[in-house]
């Protein structure tokens, strides 16, 4: 049974119809990757599954149960956690109390999961920051600081939307790292992405959107090189 399966989702904002029957399927340690242009459904995908904006019709399965009409926070209590793509971190609070609020023992009971000085083993930069104000850190460092505060839940699959937008290369380069090091520690991942680069390095398989709908799914490896088909779908 896969950790995740969406199946046939449609979803809108008010009349404006946005996913039009996306299915996808997320296994236990794995990273799956959403490609597309710019408004394709990826944020609208991620937005779906964790209940921020509900899907209208199809379902979405975690871990053998339909948590489809699920508010967000019940859906983040059973062990998903959303990376948004502008981070939403607390800026009036230090990188410690941004990390503290956001901690949640694992789900069930099960292990000891994420502590603060194990994201700090993964992020050494935010132990040497802190005690600084999060509106005081580089955006950078604010990605690290929002997937870290996401870890701090606990969850098991973890939702990345736009994780390396307006990093600098070498910044991009740490997060692929630290992205790998979560899929090696048994995390599963959906990242949601513009770099084709950055996704193809740390995916297993990918799903290509247009238009509300997934066009093409194939493994990461079956994609590179693949030259016709990232222009039909992803050159702007």
């Amino acid at each position: 049974m896969a950790l995740l399966e969406v199946d046939a989702i449609h979803t809108a904002y008010g009349l404006s119809k946005v996913l039009f029957g996306v299915s996808l399927v997320v296994e236990k340690a794995e990273v799956v990757a959403l490609l597309g242009r710019n408004g394709v459904g990826k944020t609208t995908t991620l937005r779906s599954i964790i209940g921020l904006t509900p899907a209208s019709q199809g379902t979405v399965c975690w871990d053998g149960h339909d948590i489809t009409n699920l508010p967000a926070h019940a859906i983040v209590r059973r062990g998903i956690g959303f990376v948004p793509e502008d981070r939403r971190i607390f800026p009036e609070l230090t990188v410690w109390e941004n990390l503290d609020i956001g901690h949640r023992p694992p789900h069930g009971g099960q292990g000891e999961g994420w502590t603060i000085e194990r994201v700090y083993e993964l992020f050494p930069n935010l132990a040497e920051l802190r005690d600084r104000l999060g509106g005081y850190l580089s955006g950078g460092e604010q990605q690290m600081l929002t997937i870290a505060r996401s870890l701090m839940g606990n969850p098991r699959l973890l939702l990345l939307d736009e994780p390396s937008e307006g990093l600098a290369p070498l910044v991009v380069e740490a997060l692929k790292k630290q992205i790998d090091q979560l899929r090696a520690a048994g995390l599963s991942i959906i990242l949601a992405e513009q770099s084709l680069d950055f996704v193809l390095s740390l995916s297993s398989r990918v799903y290509i959107l247009e238009k509300g709908e997934v066009k093409f799914t194939a493994d990461a490896a079956e994609l590179r090189g693949n030259d016709a088909l990232l222009r039909q779908y992803l050159t702007v």
